[in-house]
């Protein structure tokens, strides 16, 4: 029988969660590149989610910019998030209304850190 440890062995142990799938039930908190952030936001170490059709939780990015490269339509661009104990920089879905919701981006990101919520 195969153990959950919290041994240098299980890759899982510091594995983030996914983006929060009950983030729109949040209070919006402010507006941001001209898009909604909700959740918990005290930078630097929350910043919660932002977006609503093309949601990144800012909280599980890794900031590894993969969304940026597989994104046909440029809804991506990256933000300086300095003192983030997961990443410096963050996606942030500054031209979230051009998405043609292809999905690429969430499929790829190794964090699921993003939701798409077509209309």
């Amino acid at each position: 029988m195969q153990s959950c440890d919290s041994s240098p062995k299980n890759p899982r142990k510091n594995r983030k969660l996914p983006i929060d799938p009950e983030f729109m039930n949040k209070p919006k908190v402010e507006t941001h590149n001209g898009h909604d952030v909700r959740g918990d936001v005290t930078p630097p170490d929350k910043l919660g989610v932002h977006g609503t059709q093309v949601a990144v939780d800012h909280d599980v990015c890794n900031g590894d910019a993969i969304c940026v490269s597989v994104c046909p339509v440029s809804v991506f661009e990256m933000i300086d998030t300095p003192g983030n104990p997961v990443s410096e920089q963050k996606s942030d879905p500054i031209n979230e209304p051009e998405c043609i919701f292809c999905r690429a981006c969430e499929v790829n990101c190794p964090t699921q850190a993003i939701q798409i919520a077509e209309p």
